[in-house]
């Protein structure tokens, strides 16, 4: 089978459900709805179509899919039809190789730029190969960890990670030779939301594991081109919007998160009393919330517009996020629930299109992307 292209999915109106008693939308804030127009991946079949883990999805100037596989080390390329084209990479530390690319986009200068484990390669895209062009040595302490790819408004690259010895988010800022500018992200406590360590000892060994709340607040951020980045505690629809000149606004509505369904409830506890036996606990950390956060996540688009993903009620089939230009909203935005897009590092998203991921109940990753229609 090779990459279908779905009649079409069934699109929901209305007032979004995920946030009790908040208020329609504004008539004046247009809605776009989203359909997947095309899936490329198989359970068996050709190599090229198949996936391990996608650790990116992006698209270049001519609409074709640029698709980094996370365990193959190497980035596939597809026509806009699904057609694969060629593919580069393959694992090593050479020019040109890569060990676990997992996050892409495209720089000002107008390179693929791919993070691998603990650097980055600029790739320029040709018909039929891509050319290695140059590499950068990550200066975070964070192996392997997959985050954004951006650049700040002086064209430098932002490397999303942990400074030696800290265990706070830092940004970055790489500039010619070793020029690296640091902004560290958010104070202890809010990147320590919704975890707590527990302690234990394997036969003579003193370990500590991290226990999150299920179904509770944690902190998120999100990276746009340009400098722009954003942070949120989210159990509550309180956005810090920082601009590209340092200064910051917030964002902010006044909605809660849904309330849990009896069958999240049973998956929480299920998996509170699970984590007891594993770590012979008597008492969990963590209780079970009476309602979900408010936010699901935060990401940019190419236009430097940042999307405020709000939770969905249990079984709902649509996701939704509130866009906003510089703090202003301007647009809302829904599309199927099944297509992920914020556990990529760097998502790909325009005013019409949104790239991302789905997997079946077998496990099957496949390449998503996602038309918008403006509702009248």
């Amino acid at each position: 089978m090779k990459p279908t292209i779905p009649a079409g999915i069934a699109l929901l109106l209305g007032v979004a459900a995920c946030a009790d008693g908040g208020p329609p939308p504004p008539g004046e804030v247009p809605v776009w709805e989203g359909s997947i127009d095309l899936e490329i991946g198989e359970v068996e079949g050709e190599d090229p179509y198949l996936f391990t883990i996608i650790g990116s999805v992006v698209e270049d100037d001519r609409g074709r899919l640029i698709v980094a596989d996370y365990q193959t080390h190497e980035v596939r390329v597809f026509e806009p039809d699904g057609r694969f084209a060629f593919s580069f990479g393959g694992q090593g530390e050479g020019p040109g190789e890569m060990t676990n690319p997992c996050c892409m986009t495209f720089g000002p200068d107008g390179l693929l730029w791919v993070r691998e484990s603990v650097r980055y390669s600029a790739f320029r895209l040709e018909d039929e190969d891509a050319e290695y062009v140059r590499g950068l040595r990550s200066v975070n302490a964070s192996f392997n960890l997959i985050a954004p790819v951006t650049f700040d408004a002086e064209g430098r690259l932002v490397d999303l990670g942990m400074a030696a010895g800290d265990t706070r988010f830092t940004r970055f800022h790489l500039g010619p030779g070793t020029a690296v500018d640091t902004v560290p992200m958010a104070t202890d406590e809010e990147q320590a939301t919704g975890f707590s360590p527990v302690d234990i000892r394997i036969g003579d060994q003193a370990a500590s594991f991290y226990l999150y709340q299920p179904l509770g607040p944690r902190w998120i951020h999100g990276h746009g081109p340009g400098g722009w980045w954003a942070t949120a505690v989210s159990s509550a629809y309180t956005v810090t919007l920082h601009h590209p000149d340092g200064s910051t606004s917030l964002v902010q509505a006044p909605l809660q998160g849904p309330k849990l369904s009896p069958d999240e409830r049973r998956r929480a506890q299920a998996r509170i009393d699970q984590e007891k036996e594993r770590f012979d606990l008597r008492e969990h950390p963590w209780g079970i919330p009476d309602r979900k956060p408010v936010l699901e996540e935060l990401f940019f688009d190419r236009a430097g517009r940042m999307w405020v993903e709000k939770t969905g009620v249990d079984g709902q089939q649509m996701r939704e996020a509130d866009v906003y230009r510089e703090g202003t909203l301007v647009a809302r935005y829904r599309w199927p629930r099944r297509v992920r897009v914020t556990h990529l590092g760097s998502p790909w998203v325009t005013e019409t299109a949104l790239y991302g991921t789905t997997r079946d109940s077998l496990d099957v990753w496949r390449a998503a992307r996602v038309r918008f229609t403006r509702i009248p």
